[in-house]
């Protein structure tokens, strides 16, 4: 039976639900314009700061002239600064490049490595080590100094090493060297902690000193080998590098390490100074111009400007904003 009471309520109900879906469609209308608009406000002031550094890079400036087009001699200078790896800005590729700029310019007299690294990958400060003696041979007339500040030692050292003579701040930490490798051992705490410890692997060697495991003496010894070949090359780079210069004193190799008034003594370094006053009293060139290779503050910040840009769309198309 039709009851109009009851039609006349459901049409009522149908008629708020509607109203209902157009507010929230409404609503969720704004949010997402409000959101793209907040995206593009964010690019375009991405964009204008992107155009006033643009604006104040210095390969746009056409004011300065290069100091060696103006034909004045000077000491060029590479910066060895913090550790030595290959992920950071004291890496072999970024010091000889630095180098050979350094070398080729033709109106610097000689070429100062200023030093301030507590060491690092041996394999990085050899690369650098052999460039240095390399470029040592295809400019002859050139010398190559080093002058240590803070501290030269381990890798730093062994770069230092190459040159033709090494300066160093009477307090200034040199040496150390020899060859290390930390590690730590977890197999009590794991027994305490009731932990299992689970490897599996395809060659009886391949979990070689697993920090969970006890260690075992034949993989230690051949570890342990592997450190003193790495060592001795180190050894015999300083050899080579400073000749008779070197007190015969086996404690010089041992990991030592001492103030560079104590290395001048041992032969570890020929004087004591600092980068200026190896540029102005034995290079005689006070006028410094250094050719470290750094990465472009304005590349890394276009990099992230890129990165800070595709999260954004991302997270835009994430959202379901920008259809």
């Amino acid at each position: 039976m039709f009851d109009p009471a009851s039609q006349s309520s459901k049409d009522m109900s149908s008629k708020e639900w509607r109203l209902i879906e157009k507010l929230l469609h409404k609503s969720l209308s704004e949010q997402s314009r409000s959101r793209r608009w907040g995206i593009f406000f964010k690019l375009l002031t991405f964009a204008y700061l992107f155009g006033v550094l643009w604006m104040f890079h210095p390969s746009s400036w056409d004011m300065s002239i290069p100091l060696d087009e103006a034909g004045k001699a000077h000491t060029a200078i590479v910066q060895v600064n913090g550790e030595i790896a290959e992920d950071t800005e004291a890496n072999a590729s970024n010091i000889g490049e630095g180098l050979r700029h350094a070398f080729a310019a033709k109106n610097s007299k000689a070429v100062l490595l200023s030093i301030n690294s507590p060491g690092g990958s041996p394999v990085q400060s050899d690369l650098v080590y052999k460039e240095i003696r390399r470029l040592r041979q295809v400019y002859p007339d050139k010398k190559i100094y080093a002058a240590i500040t803070d501290m030269g030692a381990s890798g730093a050292y062994y770069i230092a090493s190459a040159t033709d003579e090494i300066y160093a701040a009477p307090a200034s930490i040199v040496g150390s060297i020899g060859v290390i490798s930390p590690g730590f051992g977890f197999t009590g705490l794991i027994e305490k902690l009731g932990i299992e410890r689970r490897v599996i692997s395809a060659g009886e060697d391949k979990a070689m000193l697993d920090p969970f495991s006890p260690v075992n003496p034949q993989e230690a010894d051949h570890f342990q080998a592997l450190l003193k070949e790495v060592h001795q090359q180190f050894i015999d780079a300083v050899k080579q590098g400073r000749g008779a210069r070197l007190v015969d004193d086996p404690k010089i190799f041992s990991g030592l390490f001492w103030t560079g008034e104590r290395a001048k003594k041992l032969g570890l370094v020929d004087g004591l100074a600092s980068p200026g006053q190896v540029a102005r009293d034995v290079i005689k060139a006070d006028v410094v111009v250094d050719y470290t290779a750094k990465a472009d503050p304005f590349d890394r910040l276009v990099s992230r400007f890129g990165a800070s840009l595709s999260a954004g769309m991302m997270s835009a198309l994430n959202q379901g904003v920008m259809r």
